[in-house]
């Protein structure tokens, strides 16, 4: 048997047991978000969390994803890359949005001969559903409406059991493609917000290609970084709309035990991403000490579950 043949049957092998553990995560989430929350943690760290009196990062959020963010409409809505717009008007970051081409309801309903040599797709519900377009004229139209159709049918909530993204109402949305003059690729500037107080911020370089990560504190002090990435041949310097930025993510994060604020930068003007409740499903989390204290001690979630056991729903 040729090396080819091998590979492309790994590949197959691979991609079959990939499926596998996906539908058996997904069919857990139908019967218990907690118990896809369990075996997930499980099989991340080796034992059962301790949701009963959570301590690391990781178990917080998943406490917070059970409990105070399951059917949140805030949460809910925020999740929501459409919807989100409207939180981040009235928060008064209107000028952070970038500009919507058009909003469709189904990948049919995109008019491609209207559309701008450039574009950016993306599905409103979940994360990594993305069409970048920087030329109109390469574009294999058929491709596309096939991978868009195939996100479309997705049901992103199951394998994780992220609840907030099962309630939204499916929508694509087109924006304005976004071009810095300095870097060929746009920076992430996601902001760790605990109990409506920026803590940290994670930069993420070359996402598509080669990532590297750089962890700050509010006062662009260097952190140490995220083992998930390298760190960069050279530190970044501050971007001039930091206190712009911070000032956002401390008015969005406000009513929140935790959200990460998303943004880009694009020479110099600061752009809104979105917010993420569950970084990473709540359990592969990029994080960090912050003058000494964990991401951990820094979630204060005893206020909101005071609130659950009062209610009875712990």
């Amino acid at each position: 048997m040729s090396l080819k043949k091998k590979l492309s049957q790994y590949k197959m092998l691979r991609g079959m047991y990939h499926k596998f553990w996906e539908c058996f995560y997904s069919f857990t989430t139908v019967v218990s978000p907690k118990l896809n929350s369990i075996l997930r943690y499980r099989t991340a760290f080796g034992r059962s969390p301790d949701f009963n009196d959570p301590k690391t990062f990781s178990e917080k959020l998943l406490w917070l994803k059970l409990n105070n963010y399951i059917k949140n409409p805030l949460v809910i809505k925020c999740a929501d890359k459409v919807s989100v717009r409207e939180y981040v008007k009235e928060k008064g970051y209107g000028d952070t949005l970038n500009e919507i081409i058009g909003i469709y309801n189904s990948p049919n309903e995109i008019p491609w001969d209207e559309l701008p040599d450039q574009f950016v797709l993306k599905w409103n519900f979940g994360a990594g559903m993305n069409i970048i377009c920087e030329d109109k004229q390469k574009l294999d139209k058929t491709v596309v409406l096939d991978k868009m159709q195939k996100w479309g049918r997705n049901k992103y909530w199951l394998p994780y059991a992220e609840m907030q993204y099962k309630y939204i109402k499916k929508k694509i949305i087109c924006e304005k493609f976004l071009h810095d003059e300095i870097s060929s690729c746009i920076s992430d500037y996601k902001v760790y917000c605990f109990n409506g107080e920026p803590q940290a911020i994670l930069v993420i370089h070359d996402r598509f290609e080669n990532v590297t990560s750089e962890f700050f504190d509010i006062h662009w002090n260097k952190l140490e970084n995220s083992p998930k990435y390298n760190s960069p041949s050279a530190l970044t310097p501050p971007p001039s709309c930091l206190e712009n930025m911070l000032s956002a993510a401390r008015s969005f994060s406000k009513p929140f035990p935790f959200v990460r604020c998303d943004f880009y930068v694009v020479t110099g003007k600061l752009f809104f991403g979105e917010l993420t409740f569950t970084p990473a499903a709540g359990i592969y989390t990029s994080e960090t000490l912050v003058h000494g204290k964990s991401m951990a001690e820094l979630l204060n979630i005893e206020q909101n579950k005071y609130r659950r056991q009062k209610n009875g729903n712990v």
